[in-house]
């Protein structure tokens, strides 16, 4: 990133019905980063999270509320959140849960990897990053899930299904987010591939990865599902326009 600060930076919050986190996930990144934005991008919640998150904007200039009317899903929150940034020329924009599992001490560390790459990963899978407090069967799904997509895909990332991550706004830019309709896995999935294909550079630092203490798992079967048939389409993509391209070299 360059030397613009912290100050250009966004970090995009999705939230459903995260009002007992969203406090103490804030506090910490103020504390951490002081200058940072803060967009929450609040679902319709029903337990009082927009409220909430109005409070907190309130008190603090730094911190920004975009209410949907209804629960569409993870990835149609970001890329709300996204087009938001961009309007309002944020140099690097960060992904959040806003659950406590992503650590916000964590994230100074990406924003300094910004300097010399395009999209940040805090990756669970690279040495010096870990799980914690997390199921042994949610652990197999995990990594399963990115052993997978690493194959079908034959990208290099080891945690390509993370949900902690910074873009600089180019790549945003580049990006045709008009075009992305997955949710859930897949759209960090999407995301980390599209990149890949535009030629952005991609790099993985370790992060802590804490499963929440307060509220519910939004994961689901339906995402799973959605993430396992997006990845063999790609995948079956791919692997047809290479034949396509070996035929042509054969042909020429």
């Amino acid at each position: 990133m360059s030397d613009a600060g912290t100050e250009s930076v966004l970090v995009v919050i999705p939230t459903y019905n995260e009002r007992e986190n969203l406090g103490s996930v804030v506090r910490r990144l103020r504390a951490v980063l002081p200058e940072v934005h803060i967009l929450v991008v609040d679902d319709g919640s029903p337990d009082g999270t927009g409220e909430f998150a109005d409070e907190l904007a309130e008190a603090d200039p730094r911190v920004h509320v975009m209410h949907r009317t209804a629960k569409a899903g993870l990835g149609a929150a970001y890329i709300a959140g996204f087009r938001w940034a961009l309007a309002h020329d944020y140099g690097a924009i960060v992904e959040m849960d806003a659950d406590g599992s992503h650590a916000p001490e964590d994230l100074p560390r990406i924003l300094r990897a910004l300097t010399g790459a395009d999209l940040v990963i805090g990756s669970r899978y690279v040495p010096g990053g870990s799980v914690v407090n997390w199921p042994r069967r949610r652990q197999l799904l995990s990594k399963g899930g990115n052993l997978y997509s690493r194959l079908a895909l034959g990208v290099k990332i080891k945690d390509i299904t993370a949900g902690f991550r910074a873009y600089r706004s180019t790549v945003l830019e580049k990006l045709d987010l008009g075009d992305i309709a997955s949710h859930g896995y897949c759209f960090q999935i999407d995301l980390a591939w599209r990149s890949v294909l535009a030629g952005f550079t991609v790099v993985e630092v370790p992060i802590t990865f804490t499963e929440r203490e307060i509220g519910e798992s939004k994961m689901s079967g339906s995402i799973v599902r959605e993430a396992v048939l997006q990845v063999a389409k790609w995948g079956i993509r791919r692997r047809a326009g290479k034949l396509r391209a070996g035929i042509a070299r054969d042909k020429a």
